[in-house]
């Protein structure tokens, strides 16, 4: 039976008539770039941060003497071409990150005042939450959709050079090696995300509009890695002003880790769910359950994360090393060849050679139902998309590993397991294993109470009520804060209930 279940586990399956894995910005940008200068009718942005600055090709503009800064592309094109729709909608942050949520909103304002380009802010979600989903959408034929913002810095190769002086923010100074990973889709499969765009667009601003969907480009210098592929797209949406709560990525989550048989491969920014945590502990305990292998950033770069998410993934990550009785659980942080830490901004979730997830979602509480947040997901039906899954596994641990995906290959073959593979080729250390130490007392607050990382709008304010009497972290069993109701036409539908969620 398919995990990919319309109303349950995901919103909408449709077909891409094309489909790409964009590993990391350089690719990424690169084919934005293409698409967004090939645009007849419509660009539509949304985003959780966006920067005008954000040069989309660092290494020049092949064929043209034009600015590569995504505000300028922007301006330039729509003052180009009159009919062409250029929407921009950003989060509108109430509470400033590092405070540089209102330099970008600034800047970006500051940039598109009195052009063609429509750039709006959008701050429709409870207290404290954000808008995290990012996708962009050419002509409604062409989408893009991830991890990663459009924001300076974002851009760097697969090679994670320590040297590369391409890696370089406006002022000069060095941003650090990062991944990303985003996944471009064609045909009905970009007309969902959009739907999703339109949506978002009426929220906050009141005016609905038809796309012109046109038959837009795919960019030419982009090799499609499937072709005629039917994808789902997945949402949380947290329940605000009287919408429901929409939490298909984490039934979805939830669903893959029970049913995966060999292999659970993450990639994430964040690990603080403590609902993920359980399913990959149970299916830690048991005797032939799979491996479950994580790549997360070693230190969080910001002050505020650093506070919040690192203190509250310690405690999980050591459950699970607890739950491994059988010598199936690795998590790790890349490093680059000279030793420094890689920033995985990347949110993808692999499981066997089955299912491929990617798009916005950390794997922490605020993923669950307080943030928006969007991926795309593809479940294997047929020899050819179950070893272009498998080739998306080892291209990611071959650049990480330092290694030619060959190489990755014939190790998995004579280990016949992914950790051993890793492990074997693993000597210079590029994968460093995360061993969190002794647990003192603000990781243990921090991950009760899941400070800056409420998994709905009602926990978000629980840091001022009384939590001697708050139940410890929700399960699934139905026992604690989930209960498994039959929703009309489905059966075993597991849903929050529960007096906070409204």
């Amino acid at each position: 039976m398919t995990l990919l279940r319309p109303g349950e586990t995901c919103w909408r399956v449709e077909t891409a008539r094309r489909l790409a894995f964009l590993i990391d910005a350089q690719a990424y940008y690169a084919a934005l770039l293409e698409a967004l200068e090939r645009a007849t009718q419509s660009i539509w942005i949304l985003g959780w941060a966006f920067d005008p600055r954000t040069r989309l090709a660092p290494d020049g503009h092949e064929g043209s003497s034009d600015p590569d800064e995504i505000g300028q592309v922007l301006i330039r094109l729509a003052k180009a071409n009159p009919s062409l729709d250029v929407r921009v909608l950003i989060w509108k942050s109430t509470l400033s990150v590092n405070g540089s949520h209102t330099m970008l909103e600034h800047r970006a304002r500051k940039a598109f005042r009195d052009t063609p380009v429509r750039y709006r802010e959008d701050g429709e979600v409870p207290f404290g939450a954000c808008h995290h989903q990012k996708v962009v959408v050419v002509d409604g034929e062409i989408a893009f959709c991830g991890g990663a913002d459009i924001t300076v810095n974002r851009w760097d190769t697969v090679g994670h050079r320590d040297d590369d002086p391409r890696r370089i923010l406006p002022h000069r100074a060095r941003h650090a090696p990062r991944h990303d990973v985003m996944v471009l889709v064609e045909g009905r499969a970009a007309a969902v995300l959009a739907d999703l765009f339109r949506t978002r667009w009426a929220r906050a601003w009141g005016d609905d509009f038809v796309p012109d969907q046109s038959g837009a480009n795919w960019p030419r210098a982009q090799s499609p890695h499937l072709s005629d592929t039917p994808v789902a797209i997945a949402r949380t949406e947290p329940a605000y002003r009287g919408r429901p709560l929409v939490d298909e990525i984490l039934r979805l989550h939830l669903a893959c880790i029970a049913d995966a048989r060999e292999m659970i491969y993450l990639e994430n920014q964040y690990f603080t769910s403590h609902l993920l945590t359980d399913a990959l502990a149970r299916r830690l305990a048991e005797p032939e359950g799979p491996e479950v292998i994580l790549v997360l950033t070693g230190r969080a770069p910001s002050w505020f994360d650093r506070l919040t998410m690192d203190p509250a993934r310690a405690p999980l990550v050591r459950r699970l090393i607890a739950a491994d009785r059988h010598d199936r659980f690795r998590a790790y942080a890349p490093r680059t060849a000279q030793g420094r830490p890689i920033v995985v901004h990347s949110k993808v979730s692999l499981f066997d050679d089955r299912v491929a997830r990617i798009g916005s979602a950390n794997l922490n509480n605020r993923a669950e139902g307080f943030d928006t947040e969007c991926e795309v997901a593809l479940e294997a039906c047929d020899p050819r998309t179950r070893r272009e899954i498998a080739q998306l596994r080892d291209v990611l641990l071959a650049h990480y590993l330092g290694v030619p995906e060959a190489r990755l290959a014939a190790a998995l073959s004579e280990h016949r397991r992914l950790i051993g593979a890793i492990e074997a080729l693993n000597g210079p250390g590029r994968l460093r294993p995360i061993r969190p130490g002794r647990l003192g007392w603000w990781s243990a607050v921090v991950s009760a109470c899941r400070l800056g990382d409420p998994a709905h709008a009602g926990e978000s304010w629980r840091l001022v009520k009384d939590r001697r009497h708050l139940p410890g972290p929700p399960d699934t069993s139905g026992r604690q804060g989930w209960a498994v109701r039959a929703a009309p036409g489905k059966a075993g539908d597991a849903s929050r209930s529960g007096g906070d969620d409204r």
